[in-house]
């Protein structure tokens, strides 16, 4: 297996070596999957090839600030009517993390796979896997170093924004030493800090407040009260007049409460569908509980998909967590 270093050289050398390329994330992207995202972008703007960026879902509203957000088009909305025979992905942690992207892959297209996950599963023609790090942001940050550009806010701000929303602000155990030389560089390139915490991880819409509030109503938590959990409904979506975007960090409420090593947020899709987000105190792997539902993530984040009923989902869930710890 070659190592980091090479991986980087080599995606580098694909990179200036080919042209026309598609740029996808996950669904429901998040602050890493967004920032990651808009870094090759920019990356390979500057490199003067020509690029889409693409994704199943929108942007989360409060991203819209980053260079060229508004770019990233939306295979709900205006997705590309061409096919394309490069693709770069980033934070996937598995194939069918791109979503319905793929419909623009070509049969034999050559896939770029750029991501930090430890259960990634090696897709792709070109791999650039770093699981110790805390970002797919921060390998995003080391390929940018092995091209002669000058960096400036705007991608300073990109990379900022995917290493403080996957380490929770830097309060997360993959806050590493690395971690604060390169945010205490990207500062240094202009980087609002205090404004980018105040957007990404204390402000709240209305709606957000009123699916939290909703949700904690039915905090459930095992008699030994090592386990928690909120179930969120459609129904409850449309009451409170919520976005997916809107759910996000609401599996840490029930994650911290004092004694619980596992926190789960059941999320229904439709009917015969459910999403579980899980987030452990450390005890716990839970991305390894994950991929038991087909799901991944990392050591204390992770997430499946059930395709059953919310209650049938939760019972097996509860079950698979009590048998682990």
């Amino acid at each position: 297996m070659q190592s980091y270093e090479q991986s980087l050289r080599q995606t580098r050398q694909y990179l200036l070596d080919h042209d026309d390329y598609l740029v996808v994330s996950h669904i429901q992207p998040d602050g890493d999957a967004v920032s990651s995202t808009l870094a090759v972008g920019w990356l390979l703007s500057c490199l003067g090839k020509k690029y889409t960026m693409l994704n199943e879902g929108p942007i989360p509203t409060r991203m819209k600030y980053l260079w060229k957000a508004g770019e990233i088009a939306d295979m709900s909305a205006n997705p590309p009517e061409r096919m394309y025979s490069n693709v770069i992905c980033v934070d996937c942690a598995d194939f069918q993390r791109v979503g319905q992207t793929q419909r623009h892959f070509e049969p034999d297209a050559s896939i770029v796979n750029i991501d930090h996950h430890p259960t990634n599963n090696g897709y792709g023609t070109v791999q650039l896997i770093k699981p110790d790090a805390a970002a797919t942001a921060e390998i995003l940050f080391d390929l940018l170093k092995q091209f002669d550009i000058r960096w400036d806010a705007d991608i300073a701000t990109a990379v900022y924004t995917g290493l403080l929303t996957d380490t929770g602000g830097f309060r997360y155990a993959n806050t590493s030493p690395k971690v604060m030389e390169i945010a205490s560089e990207l500062l240094s390139l202009g980087v609002n800090g205090p404004e980018l915490a105040e957007t990404l991880l204390e402000e709240m819409t209305l709606p957000q407040l009123k699916i939290l509030s909703r949700a904690l109503e039915g905090l459930q938590l095992t008699p030994e009260g090592d386990i928690a959990w909120v179930s969120i409904t459609n129904q409850d979506m449309v009451d409170c007049g919520a976005a997916n975007e809107d759910l996000e960090g609401i599996v840490n409420y029930p994650r911290n409460i004092q004694g619980v090593e596992v926190g789960m947020l059941f999320k229904v899709i439709h009917d015969g569908a459910v999403k579980v987000s899980f987030r452990s105190a450390g005890k716990v792997d839970v991305a390894a509980l994950a991929q038991i539902f087909g799901g991944g993530g990392h050591t204390r984040a992770a997430g499946a998909k059930l395709d059953l009923p919310l209650d049938q989902a939760v019972s097996l869930v509860l079950k698979e967590v009590k048998r682990v710890l």
